[in-house]
């Protein structure tokens, strides 16, 4: 199985904020948004393994500011990180704005997807070799996470989560 680069898993849908998508606000509803990062991540998964992917989690969701009705929005998802069977997804939402054109990163989340074969049964994907320095930092990062996560769900002890101690000592 041939490694892969986050390139070339890398996704991006835009698509502009409609009426019937936003709260009392005109703002984008967050669960919209989510649903958008949601669809973006699972092909950038599927990019990667090839294979079906579903949700495992959403570790990490910051809705940083706020996506106004009319807004240009971007979503692009990037694997980050993958494990055995499973892979860590890096969203950034970008609103455009509608007289300069310029973009402003407004969010960002990191989901989690697991690929699975015909049976539902997960399966093995490649690896990811990070290249540009924000990948790498990603990267590194990502393995602390799933550390972190491990480590309050309960599944690893504390003594065996050897990426969080080192931020210690």
């Amino acid at each position: 199985m041939k490694a892969k680069t986050p390139e070339q898993s890398r996704t991006i849908m835009t698509d502009m904020v409609l009426p019937g998508e936003t709260n009392p606000l005109n703002n984008l509803f967050g669960g919209e948004l989510l649903a958008r990062m949601d669809r973006a991540a699972s092909i950038a998964a599927r990019r990667h393994s090839r294979r079906i992917v579903v949700t495992a989690s959403v570790n990490h969701v910051a809705f940083n500011r706020a996506v106004p009705l009319g807004s240009v929005v971007t979503v692009e998802a990037k694997v980050s990180r993958a494990f055995k069977t499973s892979m860590e997804v890096f969203i950034d939402v970008w609103i455009e704005d509608r007289e300069s054109g310029n973009k402003t990163k407004a969010n960002e989340a990191i989901y989690t997807f697991v690929a699975v074969d015909e049976t539902g049964r997960p399966i093995v994907v490649p690896e990811v070799i990070p290249e540009t320095d924000l990948e790498k930092q990603r990267f590194d990062a990502a393995l602390r996470r799933k550390q972190l996560s491990l480590l309050l769900a309960g599944k690893i002890k504390p003594s065996e989560a050897s990426e969080l101690k080192a931020l210690f000592e």
